[in-house]
């Protein structure tokens, strides 16, 4: 870990921590909700070992990059205008691409924006999900899956603030990484997000005390608020991306999910994506894993494996062609 440098670049009007390790062709890492660029330091560490230069940010909003207090600062033209900034500022013309969870949604929206920066994609948990133009998504989560789904409790700026806030940071950090339930996360007020219930939560092996102790220091410091306004502007970012409306993912994409993720089990968002995504070379099922299916490449094998996301970024030639 030591051997991974640490600075803040300033960028579309924010300072954002970076953190990076390595030579040759770049991978910039995207983490999700709630995570750090501290998801990545297994592949960066094994990457960077194998000639490739490993970049991963705190995205805007999180630990120790700048946290604009608007949801209206989260729009997905922010988020990729930080990282096209970042990318001019360490002189990276073209980058392979990966993320996970909200970083995943942020890769697509990068690909869309600005394919001419993205050499090839490996996403993980998270779809790509064409734009309906007749109904705004939180509107059609309520109607769907009701008002206590996450993603509708998350709307009220504050409100789930509170919440987090009269629960330990650490158990809310391993509820959130450790979930391996299918069905849609739906949390009522009266049972909250800490639970009903005390008992300790079971950690996986990819998960130590230690890795907890310093996503919580973080979130202790910073808040959940910067993380939640990437929800809060869903419905912004639909209005925005009006112009975008039907155009194709046209990059080479490698995609991973969990077969206990929520992803998995909803056909109708596989078949959506293979239309809008028509140069997905695959779609890698991972046994036993949940939304949180990031850290399964903790091991040598599935880092480097030709199996892996990261073995099929090896597989590419070095200037893999955007179609």
């Amino acid at each position: 870990m030591e051997k991974i440098k640490h600075r803040h670049i300033r960028t579309n009007g924010i300072n954002i921590h970076v953190a990076e390790i390595g030579d040759g062709p770049a991978i910039l890492f995207l983490h999700g909700f709630p995570e750090l660029w501290y998801t990545w330091r297994h592949q960066m560490l094994s990457l960077s070992s194998r000639g490739y230069r490993a970049v991963a940010p705190d995205l805007r909003g999180y630990g120790d990059s700048d946290a604009p207090p608007r949801a209206s600062s989260y729009t997905a033209f922010h988020i990729v205008g930080d990282l096209v900034g970042l990318l001019d500022a360490l002189d990276l013309d073209r980058v392979y691409l990966v993320g996970h969870d909200w970083g995943a949604a942020v890769a697509w929206y990068f690909c869309l924006l600005r394919p001419d920066r993205v050499r090839a994609l490996v996403n993980m948990s998270v779809v790509f999900q064409p734009r309906n133009p007749n109904r705004r998504p939180v509107e059609s989560m309520r109607a769907i899956l009701g008002d206590d789904y996450y993603i509708c409790r998350f709307q009220e700026p504050g409100e789930v603030e509170e919440e987090f806030a009269r629960v330990d940071t650490a158990r809310l950090i391993k509820k959130f990484l450790t979930s391996r339930n299918p069905a849609p996360l739906i949390v009522s007020k009266e049972v909250g997000f800490g639970g009903s219930s005390q008992k300790p939560i079971v950690m996986p092996s990819w998960l130590s005390e230690e890795d907890v102790e310093y996503y919580a220091s973080k979130f202790d410091k910073k808040g959940f608020t910067g993380g939640l306004n990437y929800y809060r502007a869903m419905d912004l970012n639909w209005e925005l991306m009006a112009p975008w409306t039907g155009v194709q993912i046209k990059v080479p994409v490698k995609f991973i999910v969990g077969d206990l993720d929520l992803t998995y089990n909803t056909p109708d968002m596989w078949l959506q994506s293979h239309s809008s995504c028509p140069v997905c070379r695959t779609r890698v099922r991972a046994r036993g894993t949940g939304s949180s299916v990031g850290p399964i490449e903790n091991s040598q094998e599935s880092v480097v494996g030709s199996g892996s996301g990261f073995g099929w970024i090896s597989s590419l030639p070095n200037q893999a062609i955007v179609v």
